[in-house]
């Protein structure tokens, strides 16, 4: 497994790394924002990268720009590692299609534990199962959950990691109640320790991308429920 690590804290950087070696992770470390990005040029062809741990206070280049450009190139797993607790930043950093934010000071068991939980919830969702065609929901969305690909009025969506788990989740049930607590479990691992608006921001995000397509409403103290829209035009 390739760790992309961006880091300008030489000794923080260093400590990560040993520990990342110890658990059997080939890790590049960059130093710089301009140094991620051009790293971050070869995710224009095949991965060659499992995870980036993203630190937001980088000397040159605004860690959340990094993220940015990141999530625009791929839909590798981006750790977010900063001193910023402030909801506010872990919301910003969510919103920009980061999978998980983790503060600093921070263990190396936790670390690992994070890395261990995006790279299971980035494999498709039904590696294991028999090929299948793509299902349909509506007239509008179909998910190939085979490919791990959404469709929307034939065009491609793209979703974040996290996302699509999320989307991949309400869908298995649609029109049933789905507490908060269930879809953090199911989605975030149940050893998530994120900032509580993070379902919200993610929520919020599959409305606007699949808008028209399926409705996710908040039931309040409760969780969500997601409704196909237009379900009555479904083929037989």
């Amino acid at each position: 497994m390739r760790v992309l690590l961006v880091e300008d804290d030489e000794p923080v950087a260093q400590s990560l790394r040993r520990g990342l070696l110890r658990y059997g992770f080939t890790v590049e470390w960059v130093p710089t924002g301009r140094e991620a990005l051009t790293a971050a040029a070869e995710l224009d062809g095949a991965e060659p990268y499992d995870v980036v741990l993203l630190d937001l206070g980088l000397p040159d280049v605004e860690g959340l720009d990094v993220c940015r450009a990141l999530r625009e190139r791929s839909a590798v797993p981006i750790i977010v590692i900063s001193a910023r607790s402030d909801e506010a930043d872990r919301v910003v950093g969510l919103e920009l299609g980061a999978d998980d934010y983790v503060t600093k000071p921070f263990g190396m068991r936790e670390v690992i534990a994070r890395i261990r939980a995006v790279l299971r919830r980035a494999q498709p969702a039904n590696a294991g199962r028999a090929p299948s065609g793509p299902d349909r929901y509506g007239p509008r969305l179909t998910i190939d959950r085979r490919a791990g690909r959404v469709h929307l009025d034939g065009s491609p969506v793209a979703l974040t990691p996290k996302e699509y788990d999320l989307l991949g989740f309400l869908t298995e049930e649609p029109g049933a109640l789905m507490s908060r607590e269930q879809i953090m479990e199911a989605v975030w691992d149940a050893h998530w320790f994120g900032p509580t608006k993070t379902l919200d921001v993610h929520v919020a995000a599959l409305r606007r991308k699949l808008a028209g397509a399926v409705a996710i409403e908040a039931v309040r103290g409760v969780g969500f429920r997601l409704e196909i829209l237009d379900a009555g035009a479904l083929p037989a």
